[in-house]
């Protein structure tokens, strides 16, 4: 260990560094793994990503009647928002995605019946 005095906005600290020649660097510990998204009803029409992104907003609830072309969602990606459109008329059968999610191209987002 070597000791070294370094100063900072004017307070000097002291620190002690090791020097790690031929040694590899720890792994660092395995992050959680993510939730597994609800099960999607049989059936029913899949909503996907159509890109990687953050759900900035979902604009409906489970069980709420949606016509096509109602916004389901508010998808930020490449710092622009995306609304999710609804494909068809029907009953929204389960939501997938929360906000503030991050989700990748593919992913589902929502299930209409």
């Amino acid at each position: 260990m070597k000791k070294y005095r370094v100063t900072v906005n004017g307070t000097a600290y002291e620190i002690e560094l090791e020097e790690l020649t031929g040694a590899a660097p720890a792994a660092p510990a395995a992050a959680a793994p993510a939730p597994a998204p609800a099960a999607a009803p049989a059936g029913g029409e899949q909503v996907t990503s159509p890109m990687p992104g953050t759900i900035l907003d979902v604009k409906v609830s489970q069980g709420a009647s949606v016509k096509k072309g109602d916004v389901l969602m508010i998808l930020e990606a490449m710092k622009m928002e995306n609304e999710i459109m609804c494909p068809c008329d029907g009953k929204v059968a389960s939501i997938n995605a929360a906000k503030g999610a991050a989700v990748e191209s593919g992913t589902l987002l929502c299930v209409i019946q």
